[in-house]
């Protein structure tokens, strides 16, 4: 279930998987799940090939949840 306080991000931030599940309020696997599924888009960070979720993106996804 994801949280209903929004989240308090920056729109130009990026953060890590962890950190977007923490403000989301959401399990890792339910976020894979969302990626996947393409209601909340990732970035890829060039030197480690980690995934990203800008912050701006974070606030779209949860708005389009509400």
């Amino acid at each position: 279930m994801i949280t209903s306080i929004e989240p308090q991000v920056s729109d130009t931030g990026r953060y890590s998987v962890t950190e977007t599940c923490n403000v989301l309020g959401i399990h890792r696997n339910s976020l894979r799940k969302y990626t996947e599924q393409g209601l909340i888009k990732c970035g890829f960070r060039k030197l480690t090939a980690r995934k990203f979720y800008a912050g701006r993106e974070i606030l779209k996804f949860w708005r389009s949840q509400l």
